[in-house]
Parts: C-alpha cells; structure tokens; sequence
C-alpha cells in the first residue's frame, strides 16, 4: 500500500544559480517559491537533504516519496545537489533566487569548504526567515550540515539528522584507505581518464552507460539523472573527495556540544 502512495507522489526538478554556479534542486510537495506562499497555505517547516558524494539530488527521490508519504504530506521535502554536479541542458529556464545575494561567486567553490558556503548560499535565498529548518546530511552531507549550524546560527534550524555520518577520520576507514590514494595522488589522472573517455561519447552513449549503472544498484528515479559521466561532474565528484579525506580528520567535539540536543546521528555497518 505504502508503494502504491509512493508512486503517485510526484517530485520536480528546478535549476537556480548559486554561488555563480548552476544548482539542481528536487523538490516534493505544491510548495514552490516558499516566499509566494501565504496565510494557511505556507509551510512552517522545511525538510532540506545534503546529499553525499557524488552529490546527484536525483538520488534521493525514492526516499524523499517515502519520508513525504510517512508525514502526511505536511512539509515540502527539497534535496540540493552539489555544487558542480549539474549542468543544466541548453533548452532549460534557470530560475532566479528572490535574494540575488545568492548568484554572488564563492571562492572554491567545487571544494568541501565552498560547498558548505553553497548550501548556506542556497537556504538564505530561498527560504524565509520564519519558516523552520530540518537537515537531514547524508555522509559527507552530515559534515556539511554540522557547519552550517556552526556558521549560519541565524539559520531556524531545529534539528539535524545525520545518516551514515562520516564526520571524522575518512581517510582511517576501509574505504579511505583505498580512496585516499588514488583521489589525492592520482586526481589529475582519474581528470584525464574521465575527459578522454567521456567527452567524445555521443550523448546516447552516455546515457546508456548511465542507464546501465542505474540497474546495476537498482536504482529507480522519476527524474533523470544525466550528468552521471559527464567529465566536468565527475571531475568535481574527485575534487571533493579527495579534500574529504584530507580535511576530516578530527571530529569537531565543539559543534557536537554546542548543538547536541538538535542532533541525531544513525550509524550502519553497511551504507547502500
């Protein structure tokens, strides 16, 4: 019963300039520009999800269908893809922000530190001062979401969910350890490899390739999810990562008091 809900649910992309840089924005619920909204109508809260890496917001559709279905489609759901990691096709209308702050240029911005700046960006444009805030940071989205709490405290955040948080020691785990070496000594090759391979694929080709590692993870999205192998994406999706395993190293204890009460962290042995 609950897929069958699901399935009706519908969710819609929209491309903003963030930052000086094009920004795609999944959103589920009637509730568009939170700004137009008035009287009974306007939400009075606003679940917003920071992908992990790569941070493709067409990823999390199946699970923001759920989380809208199991709160009685209450509150608009939007998930924001990173910086870098979307590049709009030539036939679509870029919106603008009601806070034209947001299309101001931020330093490094395909960078872990620029990206945070990029979310914080994003959520002063487009959501108004008397509307409350739900993170919920997925992975690298759940560092990310702890500094946004650190540096925009006048954000009305109210509580953080923090899934599969990797907030400290990345380079230590498992993974990192393979991870680390081939993002941060050999990222200038992987940026080759990526441009040679896939710059010249017509864009069928691509989208077969994308199709087909879509099924492999089974994956199931009502928007497409076309830059998956673009080159200038996956060159970014490298970048990040390899500043990941560099700068989160030490678990910042600091934030984690300051905010405890509005934190929750879900942990799992395996992270699909």
């Amino acid at each position: 019963m609950d897929s069958e809900v699901e399935d009706q649910i519908s969710v819609r992309e929209e491309s903003f300039v963030c930052g000086g840089v094009e920004t795609q924005v999944v959103k589920c619920g009637p509730w568009s520009n939170l700004f137009d909204e008035q009287g009974i109508s306007k939400p009075k809260l606003l679940i917003f999800i920071i992908p992990g890496n790569p941070g493709f917001s067409p990823f999390y559709v199946p699970f923001i269908k759920a989380l809208y279905s199991r709160m009685d489609s209450r509150f608009p759901i939007w998930a924001i893809s990173h910086a870098g990691f979307y590049m709009s096709p030539k036939d679509k209308k870029t919106l603008t922000a009601p806070d034209d702050s947001s299309a101001q240029e931020i330093e490094d911005i395909y960078g872990l530190n620029g990206q945070i700046e990029h979310k914080i960006a994003f959520l002063r444009a487009h959501v108004p001062k008397d509307i409350k805030l739900i993170l919920i940071g997925h992975s690298i989205g759940s560092y990310i979401a702890l500094h946004i709490m650190k540096r925009a405290p006048e954000l009305p955040i109210i509580h953080s969910f923090l899934l599969f948080p990797t907030i400290e020691r990345m380079s230590e785990s498992p993974r990192g350890r393979i991870a680390t070496p081939l993002l941060c000594w050999f990222r200038y090759m992987l940026y080759a490899t990526s441009y040679l391979l896939f710059k010249p694929c017509p864009e069928i080709i691509r989208s077969f390739l994308t199709q087909k590692a879509l099924e492999r993870v089974r994956f199931k999205g009502d928007i497409p999810l076309k830059n998956l192998f673009q080159p200038f994406c996956i060159a970014n999706a490298v970048y990040l990562g390899s500043q990941e395993m560099v700068q989160v190293v030490k678990r910042d204890d600091e934030i984690i008091k300051e905010h405890l009460p509005k934190l929750t962290f879900y942990y799992g042995k395996t992270d699909g």
